[in-house]
Formats: C-alpha cells, structure tokens, sequence
C-alpha cells in the first residue's frame, strides 16, 4: 500500500527509478510476447501441413498393409517385417527460437533399400515392398510430427509465461509504483506547504517582535529625551 512507503526524496527517487526499469522491461516483454506469438503461427501452420501429411501417410500405410494382408497373407506380411535387422535412429538436438529451446529431431536408417530391409528379393513382392515404403514414409511424417508438437508446445508455454508476466508489470506493479509515487509528491508537496507557512509564521513573528523593539527604543529615546529636557530647565 501507499500508505507504507515514507515519503522521502530518496523514496521518490527509487520508486522513479523502478517505473522506468519496469517500464522497460514491460516493452520488451510485449515486445517478446508479440514475436513469439508470430513465431508460433508460423508453426502452427506448419503442424497443421504436418497433421494431413500424418493422416494421409496414415491411410496410404493401412491400404498397402491390407493390401499385402490380402494378397500375400499375415505370414508373409509379418516375416517381412520381422527381417529388419536395423532399426531407426533418433536423435535429438536443441536449437533456439526467441530464447525458447526446442527440440531438433533427426532420424538416420528409415528409408532403406531391399538389402537393408533384411527380407531379400526371394521373400518379397511389389506389395510388401510398397507397404515397407508406406510406413517408412509415415515414419518419417511422425518423427516430424513429434518435432512441430512439441516445439509448438514449448512455445505456447513460453507465450503464457511471457502474458503473465506483462499483465502483472501492466495491472499490478506499475499501478502501485505508478500510487506510491503520487503518494510521496503528495506527502512531499504537503510537508513543503507546512515548512512555507511555518517559515512565513516565523518570519511574521521575527518583523512583529523587531517593530516591537524598534517601538521600544523609540519610546526609550522620547522617554530619555524628555527627561533631559527637564533636566535642562
């Protein structure tokens, strides 16, 4: 409250000097806030080019596959796909956007050829292979799909901390600072009336007091001027 704060030059002084640093920090919060939010769209639209990429991918994986379920059978379908001998990779890096970290998500030995794919040229058929590149392609969708929701997540969260911020700098600290310092000029303006009244009341009584002695002195003069005077005669 104002009401806590003594009303003291020094006070005044500091509180002027917390409005302008949080004046400051309020713009470059909006500031943030604004470039962030830019930031954001940008990869909100790219989640969404991703979400139907990722649906598509999805759809053409479960045609194949029940194409080659129908055609060739589970048996096949499942021994093609217990051949693999090697897995993908993953690996996950960091880079920056606007101060918010987010994830970098890289992935090696997804696409392969039939040699990699462990099932040979024997074991296989066009739809078995046409299957392995579907799902390989929706791999590929998911392993950026996971990259754009999570770095659109983190920059969500940062959005969020980023508003409360300003709106505590713009609805509670500022409006108090913006108080205590109407106070303190109030209080400061109030004591400078008192001392200028109380040094027009001293100065007052000080003229009163000397035309007192002066009234004196002249009384003292004419007393000692007629007692010579009659002393003369």
């Amino acid at each position: 409250m104002a009401e806590d704060v003594k009303p003291t030059r020094k006070n005044l002084m500091a509180i002027e000097d917390r409005i302008e640093l949080s004046e400051r920090g309020h713009d470059t919060l909006e500031q943030k806030r604004d470039g962030l939010i830019m930031e954001f769209m940008d990869i909100l639209d790219q989640a969404k080019d991703v979400r139907s990429q990722l649906d598509a991918d999805y759809e053409a994986a479960q045609r194949k596959i029940n194409m080659a379920r129908a055609m060739e059978g589970d048996v096949a379908v499942r021994g093609a796909a217990a051949a693999l001998k090697e897995h993908p990779e993953i690996t996950t890096q960091s880079k920056n956007i606007m101060g918010v970290v987010v994830p970098q998500i890289e992935s090696t030995k997804v696409r392969k050829n039939l040699e990699e794919r462990g099932y040979g040229l024997l074991g296989s058929s066009a739809r078995i292979d046409e299957t392995a590149d579907a799902y390989e392609q929706l791999l590929e969708t998911i392993i950026l799909a996971a990259e754009v929701e999570t770095a659109m997540k983190k920059m969500l969260e940062e959005i969020e901390t980023t508003k409360r911020r300003v709106n505590a700098l713009e609805f509670k600290l500022l409006p108090e600072l913006y108080d205590n310092k109407e106070y303190i000029e109030q209080k400061l303006e109030e004591q400078e009336r008192e001392e200028i009244f109380r040094l027009k009341k001293i100065k007052a009584k000080k003229e009163e007091e000397e035309a007192e002695e002066k009234a004196e002195a002249a009384a003292n003069a004419e007393t000692a001027r007629l007692e010579q005077a009659e002393s003369e005669r």
